[in-house]
């Protein structure tokens, strides 16, 4: 038999090595210290390989790969992998979800403390200079201080109980959890995001995606409260970091604590050239015991995986060919496609998820709900969500999923159904494939459309009177944003809604302008 080859492309603890090296059935080999531009080469035999930040897995580096199946990343976030790239290729990407929670929850605790008491700075004085001067470092205490945190997931929840400890005013702002899960904890929960802007402390620990990039910009800190202190150990962008610079450098941000950036190594980031910052180069994972265990996790997932056992926390399409009819997997990409879409258009805490089908495609009901749910929390979890644990994580989250085999009555050879819940709305969304690939949204909470699920869109609902189209021509003209598609349906109730396709993301200014239209009933911003 054949033996399965695995590569460690970067470092990882030694116990994971030790576990590789284990396998009779397995060859390893251990790339982590050669160059770069060499990898293409040394991974084109390769059935698996193991990376972490410092590998850009992309067309680059898989240019040359023959008999790759799969990819384990060692650690959470997937930035650095093109997993369309990937999907293309049949390749299967993973991740290792859950191994640093603690040490990223820590790292945010002491830059919590290092922020309000300038230990480093204090540090450094009596260390590196020798000067003894109490009176240089009065700090603040965080007992009866206001914590805002973005993000109430694994790692937001576990600060906030931490922070509880410290006697601290804790409020949560996560509108894709339930309300219960802060305030179960005696944490306050919040759908207003001014409300985080009034904290005395803010920390985020949200995946990076279109609606966290930038989300702490000039206009938010503007509404801050004087000296307040920030803190990012998530993912780098989620602040804007000139604004940061600004509001640290005139005093409006007293303090900041960065454990990441928007280019790294960050080296010559101006951000360091300011002191009242505190800074570490991505540290969030390393503790020895999350690299211990992130480095077991990477093994026995890439053994797996070699063997064609299983593909655990496999963020893309894990599904053989042979598995399915052809005409399926169309099906299982626009329910994804409709799920996300359906969350964007319905933010909130999603409490229920349906999927209903027709056709020879509702043989396969529970495979659709397993996509849809995907997609569905994709814009609230991110890399945190996949093909495997996504009925586990909508349990968890008390989300109910139902799936229902509908008569063939709509005309459709077959057609799938959405229907996502949240406390403000609900949104159905129905789609079907044409000429075996060809995917569209034919029907959207009851209106009658045409239109295929890519790129940038707004949807503008209206009350049904002349001019509607005009002013938001005129609107989006005034932006310099191009119209790609204009797709109108209407109903019987003297409404409209119409799906604007563009050719570039649409911030909140243009969506607030939209919103103040005579006409407008509600407008969203949807990227599919």
């Amino acid at each position: 038999m054949e033996k399965r080859k695995i590569v460690v492309c970067d470092h990882i603890h030694e116990k994971g090595l030790k576990i590789l090296e284990s396998q009779s059935d397995i060859i390893y080999v251990n790339v982590a210290n050669e160059p770069k531009d060499k990898l293409p080469e040394l991974i084109e035999d390769a059935d698996v390989i193991i990376t972490r930040s410092s590998t850009d897995v992309d067309e680059k580096l898989l240019v040359k790969v023959k008999k790759l199946k799969a990819i384990v990343r060692a650690g959470v976030g997937v930035d650095n992998i093109d997993i369309k790239e990937c999907s293309k290729r049949g390749i299967i990407v993973m991740n290792v979800p859950t191994a640093n929670t603690i040490a990223a929850v820590e790292l945010t605790m002491a830059h919590l403390l290092n922020c309000v008491r300038a230990f480093p700075y204090a540090h450094s004085e009596l260390k590196d200079k020798r000067v003894w001067k109490r009176e240089n470092w009065y700090g603040t205490e965080l007992k009866d201080k206001k914590l805002g945190i973005i993000g109430f997931g694994n790692i937001g929840s576990r600060v906030g109980i931490r922070a509880k400890s410290f006697e601290m005013d804790v409020i949560a702002y996560d509108p894709y959890v339930p309300s219960n899960k802060a305030t179960d904890l005696g944490i306050k929960y919040t759908t207003n995001f001014d409300d985080i802007l009034a904290c005395d402390i803010i920390t985020i620990h949200t995946p990076k995606n279109k609606e966290t990039l930038n989300i702490i910009n000039y206009e938010q800190i503007e509404k801050m409260k004087d000296g307040v202190i920030l803190i990012n150990c998530a993912r780098g962008g989620l602040y804007n970091e000139d604004a940061i610079f600004d509001g640290l450098k005139s005093g409006k941000i007293k303090f900041a604590g960065m454990d990441v950036f928007n280019k790294e190594p960050a080296t010559n980031n101006p951000l360091l050239d300011l002191n009242n910052i505190c800074v570490t180069p991505h540290l969030g994972a390393n503790t020895k015991e999350s690299q211990f265990k992130i480095a077991i996790a990477a093994a026995e997932q890439a053994i797996e995986a070699a063997k064609g056992i299983s593909y655990p926390n496999a963020l893309n399409l894990p599904i053989k060919e042979n598995e399915i009819p052809p005409f399926v997997k169309p099906y299982l990409e626009l329910v994804q496609k409709v799920g996300y879409f359906a969350a964007q258009a319905n933010k909130g805490a999603i409490t229920s998820i349906k999927i209903s089908a027709e056709g020879a495609i509702s043989d396969y009901l529970e495979s659709l709900l397993t996509f849809a749910t995907v997609g569905a929390l994709t814009d609230s979890i991110g890399d945190n969500i996949n093909y495997v644990n996504a009925v586990y994580v909508a349990g968890e989250r008390g989300i109910k999923l139902e799936t229902l085999k509908s008569p063939n009555q709509s005309g459709y050879q077959n057609k799938i159904s959405v229907k996502v819940t949240t406390p403000k709305d609900v949104v159905t969304i129905s789609g079907t494939v044409f000429d075996e690939d060809k995917l569209r949204i034919v029907n959207l909470n009851g209106f009658i459309l045409d239109v295929e699920p890519k790129g940038n869109m707004i949807l503008f609902k209206n009350s049904d009177v002349p001019g509607v189209i005009g002013d938001v021509g005129m609107t989006l003209a005034k932006h310099n944003i191009n119209i790609a598609d204009f797709r109108l349906g209407r109903n019987s109730n003297n409404e409209a809604l119409a799906v604007i396709i563009v050719d570039e993301p649409v911030d909140n200014e243009v969506l607030k302008e939209l919103a103040n239209l005579k006409a407008c009933l509600s407008v969203h911003h949807v990227v599919v």
